[in-house]
Parts: C-alpha cells; sequence; structure tokens
C-alpha cells in the first residue's frame, strides 16, 4: 500500500501550492482548521480512497482570495470520486476496489436531520454548528479530497457505489459532478420550482451555474436565460441550448427578459453567484443578485440560492457585509409572495437519480460544465484560470487514470 500523499493547499497569500500532507488514517488527526473537539476522532466507519478524480469548486476559490477566515495550510477539495483501499472495522457494506463518488456534505446518517434526509445540516460531524464538508473553512477541519488519497467517514450511509466500474470509468467527467455541482445545480433549479414548461433565469454562468441550466432543461424549463458578466462564460451556456444576458451591459435584467420572453419576469430564478457579487457597473455589490431576481421573478415565484454566503467576510468592503449583514430588498420578495430555498445541498437526496440519468445516457453534465482534466500539479493553475473567468470546471487528475 502507498506511504505517500499529496494535496493541494491553502497558501495564505491569494493562492494554492502542492505539497507532501500525512496519508489518511481512520481517525481525524490534528491539522490546520481541524476544530479542537474533532480532534483524535476514530473513524473506524470509514474508508480510505484512492482518489481517481477531484474538482476545483468555486467554493474553494472565494477561500483562495481570501474571503474568509480559512487558515493557511488548509488542505482544500470537497469533490471527490475514488477508489475504496482499505476499510475500517464497522464499515460493512462498502469493500476494496469499490469505486464512488463522496457526497461534499458529511453526515452521520444517525442523528435527527440525517434520519430526516437532511444530510446537509448533520448535527454530529462539526462542533461548531450543523453541517460539515471536506476541505472547508469552519466545517469541522476534515481533511480535503484534492490530494492522492483521503479518509471519508461513515461510509457504509454516505457514499454512493457506481455498479459497474469499467462503464464508471467510461463516463467519469459525468460521474464526477455527483459529488457536488450536480447536485446542486438540480437542488436549486428544484427548490425554485422548475417544472415542465417553466421559464428560469440563472445569475451566474460559471459552473454551478451552467449545473443549473442544463438540470432546468432536464427538468423541463421551456426557457432557460443565463445571465454574467463574462462573454465566454456566456457562450459556454449558448452551445447548450440557453438564451444569455451580459449584465455588465445592461442595468435591467426585466428589461431583457422581456425582450426574449416577451414579458418582463420569468417564473423561477436561481443565484449561482453567491456573496462575492457584482453589480452592472462591475463594483462588488454583495445583495446585487438577491435583489435583482427577486425583482424580476413572478409573483408567488421561486428562488433557489445555492450560490454561497457566508456569516464572515474579510475582504468586504463595507462593515456589514464582513459580518455577513445584506442590504437585501426583502420586502419586494415578501409582497410578490415568493419562496426562498437557501444552504447547502443535501446531495443524498439527488445523487443516486442523477447518476442513474448520466449512465442512462439522459445528463450530459460533463459537456454542459466543459470539464476539463489537469493533473494534480497542475492545479495552482486551474485555480489561478478559474479566477480569471475560465469557462471550464477542472477536473484534477491525481493518479493519470482519466482517458480523455
Amino acid at each position: 500500500m502507498a506511504t505517500n500523499n499529496r494535496a493541494v493547499a491553502y497558501t495564505g497569500n491569494g493562492g494554492v501550492t502542492v505539497k507532501e500532507i500525512e496519508f489518511p488514517e481512520l481517525v481525524l488527526k490534528d491539522g490546520p482548521g481541524v476544530n479542537p473537539k474533532n480532534v483524535g476522532r476514530k473513524c473506524e466507519h470509514g474508508v480510505i480512497l484512492k482518489v481517481v478524480s477531484t474538482n476545483i469548486c468555486g467554493s474553494d476559490q472565494h477561500m483562495v482570495r481570501g474571503r474568509t477566515t480559512a487558515p493557511e495550510g488548509l488542505v482544500l477539495g470537497h469533490e471527490i470520486t475514488g477508489e475504496v483501499i482499505e476499510t475500517g472495522r464497522d464499515v460493512e457494506f462498502v469493500k476494496k476496489g469499490d469505486l464512488v463518488s463522496v457526497p461534499f456534505n458529511i453526515a452521520c446518517g444517525r442523528c435527527r436531520n440525517c434520519i430526516e434526509g437532511k444530510t446537509h445540516i448533520c448535527l454530529h460531524v462539526n462542533p461548531d454548528r450543523p453541517g460539515s464538508a471536506y476541505g472547508y473553512v469552519d466545517m469541522g477541519g476534515w481533511v480535503g479530497g484534492q490530494a492522492e488519497y483521503v479518509m471519508v467517514p461513515y461510509a457504509d450511509f454516505q457514499v454512493l457505489k457506481f455498479p459497474d466500474k469499467d462503464e464508471a470509468m467510461e463516463k467519469i467527467l459525468d460521474l464526477t459532478m455527483l459529488s457536488d455541482i450536480f447536485p446542486t445545480g438540480f437542488h436549486g433549479a428544484h427548490k425554485a420550482g422548475v417544472k415542465m414548461g417553466s421559464t428560469v433565469y440563472i445569475a451566474g454562468a460559471g459552473p454551478v451555474g451552467l449545473a443549473v441550466a442544463h438540470s432546468a432543461q432536464l427538468l423541463g424549463a421551456s426557457a432557460v436565460i443565463v445571465g454574467d458578466l463574462i462573454d465566454e462564460r456566456l457562450a459556454q451556456a449558448e452551445s447548450f441550448g440557453c438564451e444569455t444576458i451580459n449584465v455588465g451591459n445592461h442595468d435591467n435584467i426585466s428589461e431583457q427578459i422581456e425582450q426574449i420572453l416577451g414579458v418582463p419576469e420569468v417564473d423561477a430564478a436561481v443565484d449561482c453567484v453567491g456573496f462575492e457579487a457584482h453589480g452592472h457597473n462591475h463594483q462588488e455589490a454583495p445583495a446585487a443578485v438577491l435583489n435583482s431576481i427577486m425583482d424580476a421573478t413572478k409573483a408567488g415565484g421561486g428562488l433557489g440560492i445555492p450560490g454561497l454566503y457566508v456569516t464572515e467576510d474579510p475582504g468586504a468592503s463595507e462593515e456589514d457585509a464582513r459580518r455577513g449583514l445584506l442590504k437585501l430588498d426583502f420586502g419586494l420578495g415578501w409582497a410578490k409572495a415568493q419562496s426562498f430555498a437557501t444552504g447547502q445541498t443535501p446531495v443524498m437526496q439527488y445523487h443516486h437519480g442523477l447518476m442513474m440519468s448520466i449512465l442512462k445516457g439522459k445528463a450530459d453534465i460533463a459537456k454542459a460544465v466543459n470539464a476539463t482534466v489537469i493533473g494534480l500539479d497542475e492545479a495552482p493553475r486551474g485555480y489561478e484560470e478559474f479566477d480569471g473567468g475560465a469557462a471550464k470546471k477542472f477536473v484534477l487528475d491525481p493518479h493519470n487514470l482519466i482517458r480523455t
């Protein structure tokens, strides 16, 4: 068995580096970002994975930009697909050699929330608050999966085993999206109420926005409109049938929607930008997207908000925003009787169904998000290009196992 391990770590200065870290064991050890109450936590219910693919996420980018309280040295990565190489004493149903997708939510399967299917807000994995994730700030300190090997706790409950390993490897660029981005996109569209014939506006043409757009199409939307500031990303949305709006060129989204649909509003809208939102003047305005989608969505419509919002933003230009307080036009949303769905996505509610859609040729998520494979050593370049607005979803291939 291998004893070396390399991983992508936050350097604390707006960048990342690839460095040697400890080979994972079935225990959570002390390290950058690990909650003291989690140190020494035994995980005989867990497995060790040889990472086959692990993706760079926009949520990672928020940390790398210095917009959270993430500590230097934090090992990044919560989108993980891998082969089981070791199982804990208490693991019964997951076997060595299984190829599995790992939900980015860490969930025990035993608390009240997990039993109710709310695996995004598990009560037992993060001493600070409900909910946890790999390689993420204030999430308990579980080591990230942008690495060669990673430990995954509560394996029997959490991991999604692919039925046939060879078939899965043929579709690995689609299946790697099951750990986060595809369920998150589907969740955003579903919670916004997208259904057959719906008209939908999606704020943000990054990978999550593109995943929402593809999900809205799968749900039967009649028109999917995507807004962004970057023409390259808008072109990617157009490549699979979306209408687009460059919001940097227009100060009124409703007028642009009317030009496309004939009416100035949509049935549902999804915010895939989050707290680093910018207004049409390219100036940062954390509540700009939320206010714009309330305005552009019909009375009684739904708003899905998978875009990330935080309780602390040290890089914000305003004091309120530094504490997670936004100038939200909530009265408008209330007056229009709109529904709001926020928070992490409970991946386990969706990943099996989306896996079957991929395996049966009904979903083409890798094409929609422009999945682009790079080696682990190329991660710093991937982060830099992604930060620059590249219309790509970077997939790290630590062991050169992906054929493209």
